[in-house]
């Protein structure tokens, strides 16, 4: 019988698979996801020729969006939250319309596509977070640090992002994840960006990274307060809100 870790705390353990629990989750998915992602979870559902970015594989069991440490398996929060929240920019809409029971049971299904899910060594705790600082309530001392963040940001991002954080970077071109799909930068002048639109998100990228893509954590490079600077350079950018262009 398949094994599949039933909590983010388990890393050293894996718990049988609930039987009930994934047969639910195939009803669910076979009924919201299974035109973008496909019958085997490999992302070539019946839509996916007129879909960019191209549905998540969930094959490689590489998830970009979490809160665990680059290269781990997210968490089972991480997964609630893309399914109830969606990707800016993306197909993958918000299923608020399923009840708890109906996301738990789907997050089981989806873990059944990939073997990476039966190997405690692919597990880990999710990275410590910190909040935003007290700085970003004061217009004076934001600026003061989105000065610092743009400095940081042409020494550590414009290779990919570009001297606009435009997501046209010199490497820009030659970018690709690990399903061999082009992975353009974002551009990080957006008011939605895939990973959340709030100062928090792009920090909780920024220590984890994106898995499966060129996007490394910046967790052991940056420490965290030029993080934030670089944040508030890039909240000091943004466009104004209107249609989703991407992110």
């Amino acid at each position: 019988m398949p094994l599949f870790a039933t909590s983010l705390a388990a890393a050293d353990s894996v718990a049988p698979l609930d039987f009930n629990l994934y047969m639910q989750g195939k009803y669910v998915y076979e009924r919201n996801c299974i035109v973008c992602h496909g019958q085997r979870g490999d992302g070539n559902g019946e839509l996916s020729p007129t879909l960019k970015p191209k549905p998540r594989s969930f094959r490689e069991g590489m998830f970009k969006f979490r809160t665990t440490p680059l290269g781990a398996l997210p968490a089972d929060d991480d997964l609630r939250h893309t399914i109830r929240h969606g990707l800016s920019g993306t197909a993958m809409g918000m299923f608020t319309q399923l009840t708890d029971e109906e996301v738990d049971a789907v997050i089981t299904y989806v873990k059944s596509f990939s073997r990476r899910w039966r190997k405690p060594e692919n597990y880990a705790q999710p990275v410590t977070l910190s909040p935003a600082p007290e700085w970003f309530k004061a217009s004076d001392q934001v600026k003061t640090h989105a000065t610092e963040g743009s400095k940081l940001f042409a020494a550590n991002c414009v290779a990919c992002h570009g001297e606009k954080a435009d997501g046209k970077g010199p490497a820009a071109i030659a970018l690709k994840d690990i399903w061999g799909i082009p992975a353009a930068p974002s551009d990080l002048r957006q008011p939605h960006l895939r990973c959340g639109d709030n100062p928090d998100d792009i920090f909780r990228v920024l220590a984890t990274g994106l898995n499966g893509t060129p996007m490394v954590s910046f967790e052991k490079t940056l420490t965290e307060v030029q993080r934030w600077d670089i944040i508030a350079y890039l909240m000091s950018i943004r466009l104004p809100s209107g249609p989703v262009l991407g992110g």
